[in-house]
């Protein structure tokens, strides 16, 4: 689905992404690892168009997605749940996830996108007249995830999942997250928990310093001299 070759990007003279290349599949949770200032969330917002590539491609269903702006790559079916969550404080749970929806005029389909969301997270249901900024650290976390769903995405771009939450609650995400991969939608995940990131996806990637250092399956991942002396104390 997603075929990443040679990626390079940054921020004005400062590079932070070199020769970075991942592939995602149909319905797979893919994980991406590695320590503060890697490079992970530039390379997210790369995949999304909210960084402009220096170099390499970003092919998404055939489609090569490197010069896009970022609403043309949410109409190619990428959607990004930014780290901090980025929601509409003083905006309703209701409004926040009708911004997510911005694309689609067919009120019924709003209607059925929202009846889904709550569906996956029943709590926003109750909360749906409430003001974004009054909610929970969670809450903000699930209403963030489910304003990410509403563009019907194939590709979930999740930065940060477990940022300030309980691990009671992130475990409640993560399967949510598994729940979501069965409705055919992919999730490329960026976990400083490297415990919580192995455990959900399939695959991964270690980035270190802008520069992917290790992929393979997550099991081999997590039994990794590298990444167990590193990321999970072992």
């Amino acid at each position: 689905m997603l075929r990443v070759r040679n990626l390079a990007a940054g921020y004005g003279s400062v590079q932070v992404l070199w020769d970075v290349s991942l592939d995602i599949g149909d319905s797979e949770i893919v994980c991406l690892i590695g320590s503060n200032g890697a490079g992970k969330t530039t390379l997210l917002r790369a995949i999304s168009g909210l960084v402009s590539a220096r170099g390499g491609t970003i092919e998404f269903d055939g489609c090569a997605l490197q010069r896009l702006p970022a609403h043309e790559v949410v109409a190619h079916g990428i959607s990004h749940v930014p780290e901090g969550r980025r929601l509409f404080r003083t905006m309703t749970v209701r409004e926040n996830l009708l911004m997510g929806a911005y694309r689609n005029r067919d009120r019924a389909a709003q209607r059925e996108d929202i009846d889904r969301a709550y569906a996956l997270f029943p709590v926003l249901a109750e909360r749906r007249n409430q003001a974004c900024g009054t909610l929970s650290g969670g809450e903000q976390q699930m209403c963030a995830l489910a304003r990410g769903l509403m563009s019907r995405p194939k590709l979930l771009l999740i930065d940060e999942l477990s940022l300030g939450l309980a691990p009671r609650l992130v475990e409640v995400l993560a399967q949510t997250l598994r729940q979501i991969r069965t409705l055919g939608i992919s999730i490329l995940l960026v976990e400083q928990d490297v415990t919580v990131a192995l455990e959900l996806a399939s695959r991964g990637f270690l980035l270190d310093s802008g520069r992917l250092s290790l992929a393979g399956d997550a099991a081999a991942l997590a039994n990794h001299p590298q990444v167990r002396q590193a990321y999970l104390g072992i």
